[in-house]
């Protein structure tokens, strides 16, 4: 399948790591990822879903700058990963290496959503989205 993202879609995201196979861990063991070789050594290609299924459009926003981490203000483009199971996750995420550095929240109508520090500093959301959610 050819790749044609639309003009101003955010097409591609990269997780840096200072130890590839730690953070590769981390991902598989948390959300199910696979992760191909392409290109350099030490590169790879994430595979989040069936590569037969058409991915859902990818949803942006714009916030004033906050600290997820306390003292420390957020820079850079910031990701959320869409889970099944908030809780489940949480428990992957710290039996897999990472911290929650922001705990579960609701938002009404959206769905449950925390932060996380992975084994690699990066910070990520997870959202547990649910319309019904109070």
């Amino acid at each position: 399948m050819e790749f044609h993202p639309a003009h101003g879609q955010v097409a591609h995201f990269s997780i840096n790591a200072d130890d590839v196979a730690r953070a590769r861990t981390f991902y598989e063991t948390v959300f199910g990822w696979k992760f191909h070789a392409w290109g350099p050594p030490g590169f790879y290609m994430i595979e989040m879903i069936p590569p037969d299924v058409i991915p859902p459009p990818l949803l942006g926003s714009l916030q004033g700058r906050r600290e997820l981490v306390s003292g420390v203000k957020a820079h850079g483009f910031e990701c959320t990963i869409a889970i099944v199971d908030i809780d489940a996750t949480i428990l992957a995420i710290e039996g897999a290496g990472g911290e929650i550095v922001m705990p579960r929240c609701t938002l009404p109508s959206i769905g449950h959503l925390c932060f996380f520090q992975d084994p690699e500093g990066n910070l990520v959301g997870a959202m547990q989205y649910d319309s019904k959610a109070e």
